[in-house]
């Protein structure tokens, strides 16, 4: 039998929740209702597809809260986890499409655009606001995706989601160093979700060894295989390309795109590892 709890509505992260649903829902249908571009398609359903996924998940959350279906006697996850790491993942989806959207399709003359652009920024405004209130709700912040190192592996994930939205096949299979850059993003992104599916779903009880050292040996490999494709990716795909005159948002950009974000991913697993081993190895054994 279920009961509900209409407290979960009229706190203050329920009545985040419930206006960020209405709120990517009005995104979704103003950028439909303009039409299907003709140019930077795959930018323009990365649009959709994050407005979308983020008010059914937000939806999603309301009502297992207000059922009280979340209990971890009813649903066999790590709810404080989940709850964090859509809501990180919601916060920096928003923030691209608040800095994509417009650039590709906003302009003086089109006011449903405008409008999904303005409303982005008030989505992403609440997802952050979301982020804050799940970490402050007391006796919710023992999960490991609410630490630090849980945050930079949602992190890392949603940046190579954008590397693989960048990434043109044409380009990346014309050498076996970009083929090999790719293996690296996909592998690490493999991994990286793995982990936050075993956190959230309680599996790490099932490793005959201690799960943060199958975390700081990834961390580890990660790091050496990005440093590989930090200089590899670059060197290759602009050896001999240089920007054509008439590039406006061509594959040229998107090769800079994934160049950046090669770096920024390199950063944040470089930033993941540093902060697991000094859990791991200091702080356990200075409280031990």
């Amino acid at each position: 039998m279920l009961h509900v709890d209409f407290r979960s509505l009229i706190q203050p992260i329920g009545i985040v929740r419930m206006v960020a649903v209405v709120l990517t829902c009005i995104c979704f249908a103003l950028a439909a209702s303009a039409g299907i571009p003709t140019e930077a398609k795959s930018h323009w359903a990365w649009c959709m597809f994050c407005w979308c996924f983020c008010c059914f998940t937000t939806l999603l959350i309301l009502i297992l809260e207000f059922t009280n279906l979340n209990l971890n006697s009813k649903v066999p996850i790590s709810w404080e986890d989940f709850t964090m790491a859509f809501a990180m993942l919601a916060t920096l989806m928003m923030f691209t499409i608040a800095i994509i959207y417009p650039t590709f399709f906003a302009s003086s003359s089109k006011s449903r655009q405008i409008g999904a652009s303005a409303v982005s920024w008030l989505c992403f405004g609440l997802y952050a606001a979301e982020v804050w209130l799940v970490h402050k709700r007391p006796g919710e912040t023992s999960g490991f995706l609410t630490t630090v190192p849980g945050l930079l592996k949602i992190l890392e994930t949603f940046v190579t989601c954008i590397i693989f939205m960048s990434l043109s096949p044409f380009e990346y299979r014309k050498s076996p160093g970009t083929e090999w850059c790719v293996a690296v993003y996909s592998l690490c992104f493999i991994f990286s979700l793995l982990i936050i599916f075993v956190t959230i779903a309680k599996l790490s009880s099932i490793f005959p060894f201690s799960f943060d050292y199958v975390v700081i040996s990834f961390n580890i490999l990660a790091v050496a295989m990005y440093a590989t494709a930090v200089v590899i990716w670059p060197l290759y795909v602009f050896k001999n390309n240089s920007r054509p005159a008439d590039c406006k948002n061509c594959t040229w950009d998107d090769l800079v795109v994934v160049t950046f974000m090669t770096v920024i991913n390199f950063l944040v697993y470089i930033g993941d590892m540093a902060y697991s081993v000094k859990i791991v190895f200091f702080t356990q054994h200075v409280q031990e």
